[in-house]
């Protein structure tokens, strides 16, 4: 089996009790986990006895299905760089993806920028999905009292809500909208109400689907078709998600030198960014993303989505006003460049 030269790593987050535990125990079973690494806190928060096939030592074991787990001992990036150094020599089973389940991490974005700090895993690993459990029961109340839960949401491209057999049906539809305000395009599973697909949840990524036209299509088309506003969310009126689109093509030169200003300056407001831009002398769309101040690779992509050539852009941001975004991005593009709201 080749090991790909980066190897994407997907992050199981969510408030405590939303269910991260039960949802990995349940991809622990699927056949699309049987070339992953997962790290964990302790095997005892999940159980695993039925899945056992050999222990490699006291961090480590294999299960039936030919997932490797791992527990996490002191920092997650020498647990990365650890496994890692054991698929080099050989010691352990190759692994083409690398699942984290952050229990007690309230907060996706250190994990993220790990991957890129870390001299070593930046050469090696890139960021996969950021999977999101809300819990159906409390995950309204939570939303309203804990940043961190909010934040969860916003930055996640899966979201899994919990617990829905335990909620009446009001309850869930209110709570859906909520979770819509926070994260307009972010795929939704109802773990209670369907088989849960692993590949779906951890494989279907950006990097993974560009160049594959009909799977970037999909995978892009809730991100593009976010209205124009969603206005405030319910969490302290400052989270809100809006799209900007422009019509001619984009400098490149110009558009990265202003978003690497604004996530520098306004990083921590800047929960996501994502979109396709229509580039000056490419054929192919470019998609970009970024996290907070994180700036992934851009990804050029096979062809694009759809009939529609504008560069859209889809945000998260945290108190953010559009009106000043809307200002500086033009400044920047510059050349009677037409910005405005996206459909």
């Amino acid at each position: 089996m080749n090991v790909p030269v980066f190897t994407p790593v997907n992050l199981i987050t969510g408030f405590l009790g939303s269910g991260k535990t039960t949802l990995l125990q349940r991809l622990l079973a699927d056949p699309a986990l049987a070339d992953s690494a997962v790290l964990i806190n302790e095997f005892g928060e999940v159980g695993l006895d039925h899945h056992l096939l050999e222990r490699i030592d006291e961090t480590m074991v294999l299960l039936s299905s030919g997932c490797l787990c791992c527990t996490i001992r002191g920092e997650l990036a020498a647990a990365i760089r650890d496994l890692h150094e054991r698929r080099e020599d050989a010691t352990v089973p190759p692994f083409r993806r690398l699942v984290v389940e952050s229990t007690g991490l309230a907060d996706p974005f250190p994990i993220l920028s790990t991957l890129q700090a870390d001299p070593v895993l930046r050469h090696h690993f890139r960021p996969g999905n950021v999977i999101t459990t809300v819990d159906a029961v409390n995950g309204a109340a939570q939303l309203g009292r804990h940043r961190e839960s909010a934040l969860q949401v916003a930055m996640a491209d899966r979201l899994v809500l919990t617990k829905t057999d335990l909620a009446d049906a009001d309850e869930i539809a209110a709570l859906v909208i909520r979770l819509r305000q926070l994260n307009p395009s972010a795929p939704l599973w109802q773990a209670a109400a369907a088989p849960l697909d692993a590949g779906a949840l951890l494989s279907h990524d950006l990097f993974a689907t560009a160049g594959r036209n009909e799977a970037a299509r999909r995978l892009l088309a809730a991100e593009l078709g976010v209205p124009a506003s969603l206005g405030p969310s319910p969490h302290e009126e400052t989270f809100r998600a809006f799209a900007l689109a422009f019509d001619r093509p984009v400098d490149w030169t110009r558009f990265g030198l202003w978003l690497s200003m604004l996530l520098n300056r306004h990083g921590e407001r800047v929960l996501r960014v994502k979109g396709i831009l229509n580039v000056a002398g490419s054929v192919t769309p470019v998609a970009v993303h970024g996290v907070q101040r994180l700036v992934h690779p851009p990804v050029h992509m096979a062809a694009w989505p759809d009939e529609d050539r504008r560069s859209r852009l889809v945000f998260i941001v945290d108190g953010l006003d559009r009106a000043v975004l809307f200002r500086s991005l033009g400044a920047f593009l510059g050349d009677g460049t037409h910005l405005r709201s996206a459909a």
